[in-house]
């Protein structure tokens, strides 16, 4: 009897026909060895390079490409012996007399011989009396300019500042500072706190895996797809930094997305194969079939989803938002191969065997979780309750972000220790708030004098230095003009604008603190196309799979709710500093400027993962029974397990970043925790199923028209 039950199983699941996402899943697994030896080759190959990611990616890049203060930075660096922006400025202070006396005068020469033997950086000039001496005559500043691009000067900056650092005395303190110093000293701090973070969420999120998985082999599945992904996408990055500059951060986003999406894709598809292998007895490799051509196709959707989301931030024309947003979708690629071509194969291969080291209450062949159907059986009989519920709170969340003010990080974001931000703070206490961010104006010979006196007369101008003229016979002058206020100070916005009205024709501002200026307001303008072009690619990426115009629109706008929720929080933590002291940050009254288009961009993705999921199972219900019940009920209990636990992973992961490091992975850590929290638990598990339950049957009509315009995409299996 029992044999010939199980031939009429085969012979059932024989006479479907696998779509092209189980051919692809059966091709892979009859085609193991070569499929398997292509992976090695291209782990390894790429893993040669990915040791070199950390010293080869740079932090720089955050500009404004084709903004006034850019083209005075190259301006600068062309024509001024390398005085720009991302110059490096030694300074060096003597705690009990004046430079020159005691070890002053000695120190000041070792740090223009150190300096000037570096052949990455240009012209070096020592302290100038009225310029770069202050008045009590114990600060100087020895300015080495910047010979190369910001990226390569960021590794001078690194590879020097310890040697720097090293010529202080017991009397005489030597601090390197600028801007090339403060990424340095950013991307150090920043690396220890992403190491931290890490060490802090693997050990976490492995316990959490085993209990949704509830067996040890089959949760180390997805941290093979992770450390596959990571050190692909690395090598990848390393080789693609020869041919464009690539921030370090890319490498770090990456590794964030690479963990979230591996156990993501992987708890989907492992839990439906266990469905089809151990619940529905299929043979291996009809269950590979029917895993591909259901959880397999939401897995693809999804990718696609995320990369489109991502490739929004590529319309802002700044470096470092497009090699990160780059170095993120790099890694979903990854992610996506080793999901639906190696993991087929070591589902294959391991067959029963991912079920070892089961724990004692896990059924490993059940899909249909029965506790989340009764959570869906609730959520049909009491819609309105539940809904308003979770719309009340969400919207409560929301309400702040009208307050949100933003702006460039400060010199906060480093820590207090940090050579930058020491050197810093001297320079200031010496010479004025707005010594650190010394505006340059470079204008043409014939109207220096007029420039002059504009900037002499300015009310937001504390001091105007000598003009100095080009000497290769350009026709250019630069002049250096100190702010009344700090570089952080939203009143050096006004004066930035102002200038730029009142100077004459030829003069272009620039300047460190400009350039963030600029940053920002390039920010500002292009953040409203982002998100325009994501909830729209997003929403007919949902249009396309679903075939359901209603639902699509309504899952896309969902994805608003929680991220809105998750930035009006950010205003009260980020902002306001409420919660700073326990999460141990120095709040700035803004958040960074780069917050809402990129981390927009990155909820919006992993929203729509989840949104994916669920509705791709509704879909799924729904071509079966044609019952709106089934469908809403049915979603919730075969992917809600998947959303939850896979929710409680990434809300792991992302928190322990808000609990070490600098200021911007604090940010990064609670605004995309809190949004994943709310999104996974809220939006997905009670608020979109109530959308499912109060559209009905209208949630997945289509029109005639609209039919014969998509594709044919279902989500059944056979």
């Amino acid at each position: 009897m029992k044999s010939s039950a199980e031939e009429v199983d085969k012979s059932e699941s024989t006479d479907q026909r696998p779509g092209p996402l189980g051919r692809l899943g059966t091709w892979v697994v009859d085609h193991r060895r070569p499929v398997a030896i292509v992976w090695a080759l291209v782990v390894v190959g790429l893993g040669i390079f990915a040791p070199a990611v950390e010293r080869n990616l740079s932090g720089a890049g955050w500009q404004a490409d084709g903004s006034e203060s850019v083209a005075v930075r190259d301006l600068a660096q062309e024509h001024f012996g390398g005085n720009a922006s991302h110059a490096v400025q030694v300074v060096v202070h003597s705690t009990d007399a004046p430079l020159d006396e005691g070890d002053g005068p000695r120190v000041v020469a070792d740090v223009i011989a150190l300096l000037e033997a570096e052949p990455r950086l240009a012209e070096v000039v020592g302290p100038v009396p009225g310029a770069s001496i202050s008045p009590d005559g114990r600060t100087a500043i020895v300015l080495a300019g910047a010979g190369v691009d910001t990226n390569e000067m960021v590794r001078v900056a690194t590879e020097l500042k310890g040697e720097v650092a090293n010529l202080s005395t017991e009397s005489v303190a030597v601090n390197p500072t600028g801007s090339s110093l403060l990424w340095s000293d950013f991307n150090e701090a920043n690396l220890e706190a992403m190491l931290t973070s890490e060490m802090v969420s693997w050990p976490v999120t492995l316990g959490i895996l085993v209990l949704a998985f509830g067996a040890l082999v089959a949760a180390g599945l997805p941290l093979l797809l992770t450390v596959a992904g990571l050190v692909a996408s690395a090598g990848s990055l390393v080789l693609i930094n020869e041919l464009v500059p690539v921030s370090i951060w890319a490498m770090n986003f990456a590794m964030m997305f690479a963990l979230a999406l591996g156990i993501d894709y992987a708890l989907f598809l492992v839990v439906r194969y266990r469905a089809a292998r151990m619940g529905q007895h299929e043979d291996p490799r009809h269950a590979i079939a029917e895993m591909m051509d259901t959880a397999g196709k939401a897995v693809l959707l999804s990718g696609a989803t995320v990369l489109v989301s991502l490739s929004a931030v590529l319309l802002v024309p700044s470096p470092s938002f497009r090699s990160m947003a780059g170095g993120i979708m790099i890694a979903v690629v990854f992610i996506l191969a080793a999901t639906l071509t190696l993991l087929p194969i070591v589902l294959f291969t391991l067959d029963e065997r991912i079920n070892r080291f089961a724990l004692p209450w896990v059924h490993t062949g059940e899909h249909r979780s029965p506790r989340f159907a009764a959570w869906g059986e609730r959520l049909w009989r009491r819609p309105v309750a539940w809904g308003l519920g979770a719309l009340v709170v969400l919207v409560a969340l929301a309400a702040p972000i009208f307050g949100v003010q933003t702006a460039m990080p400060s010199i906060k974001v480093l820590p207090e220790d940090a050579n930058a931000r020491i050197g810093y703070d001297q320079v200031q206490d010496a010479f004025g708030p707005g010594a650190p961010g010394m505006l340059q104006v470079v204008v043409a010979d014939d109207e220096a004098r007029a420039a002059s006196r504009e900037l002499r007369s300015d009310a937001g101008i504390a001091l105007v230095l000598p003009s100095v003229a080009a000497q290769d016979g350009s026709g250019l002058v630069m002049i250096q003009a100190m702010p009344t206020v700090d570089p952080s100070d939203p009143a050096l916005v006004t004066t930035v604008a102002r200038l730029r009205a009142d100077l004459p024709s030829s003069a272009q501002v620039g300047g460190a603190a400009v350039e963030n200026i600029d940053l920002k307001d390039q920010l500002d303008r292009s953040t409203p196309l982002v998100i325009g072009v994501v909830l729209v690619l997003g929403f007919l990426l949902l249009l396309v799979a679903l075939q359901a115009p209603l639902i699509s629109l309504l899952g896309t706008l969902a994805s608003l709710l929680s991220t809105a929720a998750a930035f009006g929080l950010a205003r009260l933590v980020f902002q306001e500093g409420h919660g700073s002291d326990l999460l141990g940050f120095e709040h700035q009254g803004f958040l960074d400027a780069w917050a809402p288009v990129f981390f927009f961009a990155m909820i919006f993705a992993i929203a729509m993962d989840y949104t994916v999921f669920l509705l791709a199972s509704a879909k799924e219900h729904w071509e079966k029974s044609g019952d709106p019940r089934e469908a809403m009920v049915g979603a919730v209990a075969h992917s809600g397990r998947v959303i939850f636990a896979a929710g409680g992973v990434m809300v792991a992961v992302f928190f322990t970043f808000a609990l070490s490091g600098p200021l911007p992975p604090k940010e990064m850590g609670v605004i995309l925790g809190v949004a994943v929290l709310l999104d996974a638990f809220l939006v997905r598990l009670v608020l979109l199923p109530v959308m499912l339950r109060v559209a009905g049957r209208a949630a997945w009509a289509t029109p005639r028209w609209l039919r014969r315009i998509l594709p044919d995409i279902t989500f059944s299996h056979g």
